[in-house]
């Protein structure tokens, strides 16, 4: 609170403010008051405004008499990017009006050091991304360890975290790009807050002690903090990509580059012969609870060794899906059966399947295949089954 008094009172002072803003800029904001805070680049896929969709619906949930809430932002847009600017004029300008400034701070110049105070100060941290553009986000994880608790998009590191007990979440681990649904998302973090956030910070006991929400954030503190820092990050990048990476070149560059020449000529071949292959036919049958599905093959000139072919299914939602296995695609190897009669270089490829989704849902595709390639990334060739 300290810190945002004396950020706010030299804008106030750099903007050429009156007296009464200066005197009202030492005492913004109020230790005793639900406090939530979100600090991030200003860009279009960030939506660093859906928070702001309904400004007078905003200003009520601050304004509550008997559960008052109190906002402490901070945004900064590149200067090309004149959608993230105009984000910021808009948070900036609701901070400034004159009903909601007690409850409201927009912090200009957001840097380093801003964030490093106003994480550890804030109880409930915001972040509204579209579903899928967030690579991690980091000032959630941020927040863990210092006591607050996480409201995002499942999205980056909080679609993997999420569970009930230790936050709330927007969206349904599904990519939506309907113009509308924003606005649903926007109604979503509305009633979350109105309905679940805040009164749970107001329930106390006699004492004073907000029950619900300290397990809430000892649970977060608990899960969430030794599973989300550094330490992981370097061992999953060493473990994933580094070590991987060093062992592929060890082996490609021995034997004078056996191996490396191997798979230059294996991308040759598939850059020469991918426009002539072709699937044909498919055919599913159901026996008991499982689907046969068989399909046509046509490879052109490349062996057969050269590709794989699979049967695709996308995710399903998670609610529909048993285990929990819901947001994770289906790719199920077909195995090659034996030539198809009448065509050169043609096959069957078969694969049995559970039936416990829709056989319309897998889509048969070839890809690149070789024991020693990191397909896609090295090698992206994908034939669909139309």
């Amino acid at each position: 609170m300290e810190y945002v008094r004396r950020r706010q009172f030299r804008q106030e002072v750099e903007r050429g403010a009156g007296e009464e803003e200066l005197k009202a800029a030492k005492h913004v904001l109020n230790a005793n008051i639900l406090t939530i805070g979100f600090a991030r680049r200003a860009t279009a896929y960030k939506r660093t405004d859906l928070l702001l969709s309904d400004p007078e619906r905003l200003a009520a949930i601050l304004k509550n008499d008997k559960r008052p809430v109190q906002l402490a932002m901070a945004a900064k847009a590149h200067p090309a990017d004149e959608e993230g600017k105009e984000m910021v004029r808009k948070i900036a300008g609701f901070a400034a009006r004159h009903d909601v400034r007690d409850r409201a701070v927009f912090l200009s110049d957001y840097d380093i050091d801003l964030a490093q105070h106003l994480q550890p100060g804030v109880d409930v941290w915001i972040n509204t991304p579209r579903r899928p553009n967030e690579a991690c986000g980091t000032s959630g994880i941020k927040i863990l360890a210092n006591g607050g608790l996480n409201l995002s998009n499942l999205d980056g590191w909080w679609d993997e975290a999420y569970d009930p007990e230790v936050g709330w979440c927007l969206g349904d681990r599904r990519e939506h790009a309907e113009p509308t649904r924003d606005g649903e998302e926007a109604e979503m973090l509305y009633r979350l807050l109105e309905e679940e956030a805040v009164p749970l910070f107001y329930q106390r006991n006699e004492a004073g002690i907000p029950l619900g929400w300290t397990a809430m954030v000892r649970a977060s503190m608990t899960r969430l903090t030794p599973r989300y820092g550094s330490e992981r990050m370097m061992r999953e990048y060493l473990e994933k990509l580094y070590r991987p990476a060093a062992q592929a070149y060890r082996r490609r560059s021995a034997e004078g580059g056996r191996l490396a020449g191997e798979l230059a000529a294996w991308q040759v071949r598939l850059e020469d012969g991918w426009k002539d292959l072709r699937l044909g036919r498919m055919t599913v049958v159901q026996e008991g609870d499982m689907w046969n599905f068989s399909v046509e093959a046509y490879l052109g000139e490349l062996p057969p060794d050269d590709i794989r072919v699979e049967l695709y299914a996308d995710p399903l939602p998670e609610k529909e899906s048993e285990a929990g296995e819901g947001g994770r695609p289906e790719r199920i190897e077909m195995q090659r059966l034996g030539p198809l009669a009448g065509a050169v270089n043609g096959f069957v490829f078969g694969a049995r399947v559970t039936a416990a989704r829709a056989a319309e849902d897998y889509t048969p595709r070839i890809v690149p295949y070789h024991p020693e390639a990191f397909v896609p990334m090295e090698e992206g060739h994908i034939l669909w089954m139309r």
